[in-house]
């Protein structure tokens, strides 16, 4: 165990201190409690760990790495990137969930990429399983359906393909 005294007011490198020893340990527990000693407030941090150097990178922490999807994808699935982009924070919000729990970004991209078209071709996404096809594939499927005919009608008609930015 190693502690450490944060000051409420920012006193110099307590901070820097704990953060810098942090990354070369391996966490197993922080217990954390505000003092109030003679009028002076303070952080007292009590931190369990482990030697032998900070946590390995998972694979589940290389999967999270940000991904800009302006750039993996192509302007025209980046726009209906973005639609599905929309409607994911609308229902997440209506709903009260966090966004990754109605579907994460890489979901989506494969959505549109992959030109899912059925709710068996959606259970073929990783990740996406029988409740969330369940409770969101109509309405999923309702976009893609309704943004891949705009696209083809586009494409057939000469007109320049659909813009990948959403305020265009």
């Amino acid at each position: 165990m190693k502690f450490f005294s944060i000051p409420v007011q920012y006193e110099g490198d307590a901070e820097a201190e704990l953060n810098a020893f942090l990354k070369t340990v391996r966490l197993i527990a922080i217990q954390r409690e505000l003092v109030c000693q003679e009028n002076r407030f303070y952080w007292a941090i009590a931190v369990e760990y482990a030697e032998g150097g900070g946590k390995a990178p998972s694979k589940s922490d290389a999967v999270r790495k940000k991904i800009d999807y302006k750039e993996v994808l192509s302007p025209e699935n980046f726009a209906i990137f973005v639609k599905l982009r929309d409607w994911r924070k609308e229902t997440a919000a209506r709903e009260a969930v966090q966004l990754y729990n109605v579907f994460m970004n890489e979901q989506l991209a494969a959505m549109v990429e992959k030109r899912i078209a059925s709710k068996k071709a959606l259970m073929e996404i990783e990740g996406v399983g029988d409740a969330r096809v369940e409770k969101y594939g109509d309405a999923v499927l309702a976009i893609l359906k309704e943004e891949f005919a705009k696209l083809k009608e586009e494409n057939e008609t000469g007109k320049e393909p659909l813009s990948a930015d959403p305020d265009a």
